[in-house]
């Protein structure tokens, strides 16, 4: 048994609270693909005005719920499991139509579907044995942001290669690999998180 220090370097306030302001907007992440989807078809697979002010709201509320959580004290139990989880939706859905798109090749959107189901199922497992879900890492959030970047790099393509780049190309295939090195790198980090809380190492 590791000694019982906690992993995170520090010991949180975690309450149980359901109805909080950053559970709502992490609620909000993850159904926001849906809109999204039905405007860009809506209008011929055209970037409007609202699927791009849609997709700021995306991103600026991976920010906010955490801010929300920190500022207000309402960092809980629902909201470890939702911000995360929220991320993973959000991602999954806009890879998903990317790929149906011919935008992102299908073999990158495996890895990112097979990524986040090993670290959903290690979280259940965490859960079942120590009665609570592990807290999201750091190098997962940056994995989310690149991964970001690589997936607005490609839907923004058209409209970058006319204002800013004339090929966009070099672009995204260094954030697609930049992204896939950070994937692993995250899967790696989640993976030694998740042996030593089963080893017993404390958490938040």
């Amino acid at each position: 048994m590791e000694q019982n220090e906690n992993i995170d370097g520090y010991k949180i306030q975690v309450k149980n609270n359901i109805a909080t302001l950053s559970n709502f907007i992490s609620f909000t992440r993850a159904l926001i693909p849906i809109p999204i989807i039905i405007l860009h078809q809506q209008s011929g697979e055209q970037i409007t005005g609202w699927v791009t002010g849609l997709l700021i709201y995306a991103l600026v509320s991976d920010y906010l719920d955490g801010l929300a959580a920190r500022k207000l004290n309402q960092i809980t139990e629902l909201g470890k499991v939702m911000d995360p989880l929220a991320d993973k939706i959000c991602a999954v859905i806009l890879f998903v139509y990317a790929t149906w798109l011919g935008l992102i090749p299908t073999w990158f959107l495996g890895v990112v579907v097979g990524r986040d189901l090993l670290i959903v199922i290690g979280s259940l497992r965490i859960k079942r044995m120590r009665g609570k879900v592990a807290m999201s890492t750091w190098s997962g959030k940056i994995a989310v942001n690149v991964l970001s970047l690589y997936w607005l790099a490609v839907f923004f393509n058209d409209w970058f290669e006319q204002v800013l780049l004339d090929d966009m190309t070099p672009v995204i295939l260094v954030l697609k690999w930049l992204s896939l090195a950070i994937l692993v790198y995250s899967t790696i980090s989640y993976g030694r998180r998740f042996f030593k809380i089963r080893k017993g190492a404390d958490y938040n």
